[in-house]
């Protein structure tokens, strides 16, 4: 995983440079295109050694919903000609990284043992943005492991208030 990181890095950071003007449709485009280079047949057609630049530029193109536009269509032309399409997604994730550093708001995991209504999550949301400090972008993932409360993910931070994490906290303290 590191070395996808370390090979997405430059390419997301020229990204980001390059499109500084319209952030949010290169965003766009980017996440749409990430999807599409994530699928295995098309990675697997990719590492086939008789498959051309060409080839792949028409495949991904193909399969796109959005237009790509000059830059993406360069972009990608770059990243294809490279071979580094596998890391397509993760130059996707560092790009979204860069562009919430530079608007100081921060994507936000929120697991829940039962799925949220608009009301919960609101409500939520600014509970969170004030324990954490920035505008959170929420994201809701179930996970019935939890029994009930919520566990929340950003960044390297987690806030569990989950049923299970009070229940392992009571044991760790029953078992010392």
């Amino acid at each position: 995983m590191a070395e996808l990181a370390t090979i997405a890095r430059p390419y997301a950071e020229a990204l980001f440079k390059a499109s500084r003007a319209d952030l949010s449709s290169t965003s766009a485009w980017l996440e749409e295109l990430s999807a599409v280079a994530a699928n295995s047949q098309l990675q697997s057609f990719a590492d086939n050694p008789s498959t051309t630049t060409a080839q792949m530029l028409e495949v991904v193109k193909g399969v796109m919903r959005a237009p790509l536009g000059q830059q993406g269509t360069n972009f990608l032309t770059e990243v294809v000609a490279n071979g580094k399409l596998k890391a397509l997604p993760e130059m996707a994730a560092q790009f979204r990284a860069l562009v919430n550093a530079n608007s100081g708001v921060a994507d936000a995991t929120v697991f829940s043992a039962f799925p949220m209504d608009a009301a919960a999550l609101s409500g939520l949301s600014g509970s969170l943005e004030k324990r954490f400090g920035r505008k959170l972008n929420l994201r809701v993932e179930l996970d019935a492991e939890l029994i009930g409360g919520v566990r929340v993910v950003v960044g390297d931070e987690v806030l569990d208030t989950s049923v299970k994490a009070r229940l392992e906290h009571m044991k760790s303290a029953l078992m010392a």
